[in-house]
């Protein structure tokens, strides 16, 4: 069984404009690191509104942006430890 040893929440806020969907992504980690991404979506003038199914692509889209900041990050933080060169992929 895996301990906890660091615990982080992700916050989500929304913002509805017509048929465009804006969500912004926030992770602040347990060391005062804090980052912040963004996704839209534009609902096509022939699709039903359905404000849950924006909200779900533009939080995808925000959470992809944070989990490459993340990758970004933790690629820096191996390289100051191994002064080598890393590419850390999804």
């Amino acid at each position: 069984m895996m301990e906890t040893i660091v615990e982080c929440a992700v916050e989500m806020e929304f913002r509805e404009a017509g048929p465009l969907t804006q969500a912004a992504a926030r992770l602040r980690m347990r060391d005062g690191t804090e980052f912040t991404a963004h996704g839209v979506t534009n609902r096509h003038p022939d699709d039903p509104g359905q404000q849950r199914v924006g909200e779900e692509v533009a939080a995808a889209r925000a959470l992809y942006g944070l989990a490459e900041q993340l990758l970004e990050k933790a690629g820096v933080d191996i390289e100051e430890l191994t002064h080598e060169k890393v590419h850390l992929t999804r």
